[in-house]
């Protein structure tokens, strides 16, 4: 091969990896934005709005009143674009007929590692075994390798708000139906008269609500003695981990999605579903999980807990928990043990599945 042939080949790659650094460094995301609240009764509707991004871009929350349930508005909206590193919210509480200003900053490093963060969702065709996320910087080619027949890397796709009373705003990032908690911020009430005044004109102009009713809706919706408290214990962790086991030979676990009290959600698939690793996680809400033990031998078992008996198992048991959902050998029931010790659920089921997995028996 020539010089010139070498220079070209040199410019050639050079020129490649720079474009791969370029898109690297051009990862800008986009997602959709939640107001979610405690219950119902806590509704709150924003009246002046931004979502401060890393770049700059120009952010803000959706049209309207908070929704859903705690972590899940159950709605979505135009896309936001940009990083989120903070918020500056105004909002009317309904329940207590005030108005208070959210100024939050995010923890700028945790958020960049976020939002380029994409988790496994679902199984993949690849032969690359799956983990619990990857980097989209690391892998700019993931769509390719992982999600070309179906989808089961999910990335940054919400950015959740959650308004309990007296102030209390929760954050989750969402990824489907993968959900983190980024952190609790601390809203303050606005007592300055002239500021009220400007704040409930405009909350009436922007939700066509006229002065008398105003004040007919304020009545009405207020709630003097509410508290946050409930859905601060909902944050407290625990140092544990589910098992999954089954005395059948056959036995083959493919999948756990947990729905966790404080908002959480995670997604465990094979192969670390087996094995998963002991972390700090909230009292769970409601387990699924999946197995089989044969050809026409599927099946789907359910666990529902009741937050105030789990978290007091949880509190007494020690420093590493087991959580064994203990499957019997014919498929129809399992029991549930924290540490080896019975463990009460508000609820224990068993049916049979239709999911179809990669391991599946043929």
């Amino acid at each position: 091969m020539d010089k010139h042939k070498i220079f070209i080949f040199l410019l050639s790659v050079f020129q490649l990896i720079n474009c791969q650094d370029m898109k690297k460094e051009k990862i800008i995301p986009s997602y959709n934005v939640q107001l979610s609240h405690s219950d119902n009764k806590h509704s709150v509707g924003p009246v002046e709005d931004s979502i401060i991004t890393l770049e700059g871009i120009s952010a803000h929350l959706p049209y309207g009143h908070s929704s859903g349930s705690w972590g899940m508005s159950g709605k979505g909206f135009t896309d936001q674009g940009g990083t989120p590193i903070g918020a500056d919210v105004i909002y009317y509480s309904d329940a207590e007929n005030a108005f208070y200003h959210l100024k939050a900053s995010f923890p700028k490093e945790k958020v960049q590692d976020w939002v380029q963060r994409a988790y496994a969702i679902d199984e993949s065709k690849s032969s690359v075994p799956l983990k619990q996320f990857i980097n989209r910087r690391d892998e700019p080619d993931f769509h390719q390798k992982y999600n070309e027949y179906q989808i089961a890397y999910k990335r940054f796709s919400d950015l959740i708000f959650g308004f309990a009373p007296k102030g209390m705003v929760v954050v989750w990032f969402g990824y489907g139906p993968t959900q983190i908690e980024l952190g609790e911020y601390q809203a303050e009430r606005i007592t300055n008269e002239a500021d009220i005044k400007k704040y409930k004109e405009k909350y009436q102009r922007i939700y066509h609500v006229d002065p008398e009713l105003f004040e007919e809706l304020a009545k009405e919706y207020y709630l003097p003695n509410e508290s946050p408290e409930k859905w601060k214990q909902y944050r407290i962790r625990y140092n544990w981990y589910p098992k999954v086991t089954s005395a059948n030979k056959g036995f083959k676990l493919f999948r756990i999605d947990t729905d966790y009290y404080n908002g959480e959600r995670e997604t465990m698939l094979r192969p670390w579903v087996e094995n998963p690793a002991a972390m700090e996680r909230s009292v769970p809400k409601e387990i699924d999980f999946y197995w089989e033990t044969g050809k026409g031998e599927a099946f789907e078992g359910r666990a529902f807990f009741n937050w105030e008996t789990a978290n007091e198992a949880f509190k007494k048991s020690g420093a590493q928990q087991q959580l064994e959902f203990k499957i019997a050998p014919d498929n129809n029931s399992f029991e549930l043990l924290l540490n080896n010790t019975p463990f009460k659920a508000d609820s224990l089921r068993v049916y049979k599945s239709v999911l179809k997995f990669k391991d599946s028996y043929k």
